[in-house]
């Protein structure tokens, strides 16, 4: 089946932040409709799950301004102008949570917000840690903690961990193992 896509004749930067910018684009659907679309061009981000020999998962306890609140969540951040995936990937755990790991596996790569967002977030599994130093940003709150993978699942499900990038990576992790341990 062709799957015919969107005609853009027109693309207008609204706003532009050090993270994302926000665009309008006047777009002839394939359908025939024309429309004007909104959405947030992001250059793509990574995510990570620091799992420990023990089971146990470093986790990063961040405050978020759009949900006035702190929330308990993996390692990630958005990717710099020519950096790849994994070399973003390695950064940000080293700078979210002073780990630097030995091993990466990647989990799985997602459109966490295809309805408003064209952001592809890497997610990477990270094992055999050397300890060095947080190197937060001035606008990063961050206190890392260590969850064993069993209470994480039960913090999801009772709604304790609420972040939808969290939790898909989580249970991607869950489904690596169970694959990793039939080898």
């Amino acid at each position: 089946m062709l799957r015919e896509k969107a005609k853009i004749s027109k693309t207008r930067e609204i706003h532009n932040t050090k993270a994302f910018s926000f665009v309008v684009e006047d777009v002839t659907l394939p359908n025939g409709t024309k429309a004007e679309m909104a959405m947030v061009s992001h250059p793509g981000s990574t995510a990570v799950v620091p799992l420990f020999d023990d089971g146990t998962i470093a986790m990063t306890l961040q405050y978020r301004h759009a949900v006035r609140d702190y929330l308990l969540e993996i390692p990630a951040g958005t990717m710099d102008p020519g950096e790849s995936p994994l070399t973003c990937a390695k950064r940000e755990l080293e700078e979210e949570t002073g780990l630097v790991a030995g091993e990466f596996n990647e989990l799985i790569n997602v459109h966490i917000l295809p309805s408003y967002s064209d952001e592809m977030i890497y997610v990477y599994l990270a094992r055999n840690f050397t300890i060095s130093e947080q190197n937060l940003d001035q606008d990063e709150i961050i206190h890392v903690v260590k969850y064993p993978l069993e209470e994480i699942l039960q913090m999801i499900d009772d709604g304790r961990i609420t972040d939808a990038l969290t939790i898909l990576s989580i249970r991607q992790t869950c489904v690596y193992i169970k694959n990793e341990n039939k080898e």
